[in-house]
């Protein structure tokens, strides 16, 4: 008895604080220990020790959650830290994730790719369309003077009801109908005559 009594006198106090006091099992505790600083500067870094300290969390029906920022995505653990074997499966889907990640990237570039190879080509078949319809082939010209026996061919030529076909048919029956009401216009010797003969 004397032996203990002496060991106890013995003993720093500190040390003896540390014996009664109890240490936090998770993170939740040292969280509530770690509020009740009064020292705003004491307080941050009992938490941040705390965070450190403690990587699980408490979940509400019991048990705990790692959450993983890298996976973004939380792990079924047994205690507020994981096991070896717990870190060794959150380290192999991090691996399946990024290969994951990696192949998804692979068949994004992938995509981008034959989407532009696409365009390029709808692109350049575009131009060439626009090119053969903008007049690379050239249109046969006439002379003058055939140009009724041109306005015939064409209008023969055409069996449908296009605008084209219609028009050279209608402004030939305009000048027709011109001429029947208003009789064939002057000749230009005898405009000339006629403003000779006026002076």
């Amino acid at each position: 008895m004397l032996i203990v009594a002496t060991f106890a006198v013995l003993l720093p106090c500190e040390v003896r604080a540390q014996w009664w006091s109890r240490t936090p099992a998770d993170f939740e505790e040292c969280a509530d220990v770690a509020e009740k600083i009064a020292a705003r500067d004491a307080r941050t870094a009992a938490l941040a020790e705390c965070n450190a300290k403690f990587a699980g969390r408490r979940k509400p029906g019991g048990g705990y959650s790692y959450f993983d920022f890298m996976q973004n995505r939380s792990f079924d653990i047994a205690g507020p830290n994981p096991t070896p074997e717990e870190q060794k499966h959150i380290d192999e889907q991090y691996t399946a994730y990024l290969e994951t990640q990696r192949r998804k990237s692979i068949k994004a570039a992938f995509l981008a790719k034959q989407q532009q190879m696409q365009q390029q080509a709808l692109l350049k078949s575009g131009i060439e369309k626009a090119s053969f319809t903008s007049g690379n082939i050239s249109k046969p010209r006439t002379a003058p003077g055939n140009v009724k026996r041109a306005r015939t061919a064409t209008t023969d030529s055409c069996r449908g009801n296009s605008f084209e076909c219609e028009w050279p048919r209608l402004s030939e029956r305009i000048k027709e109908l011109k001429k029947a009401i208003f009789g064939s216009p002057p000749g230009k010797a005898e405009q000339k005559g006629t403003t000779r003969s006026s002076l």
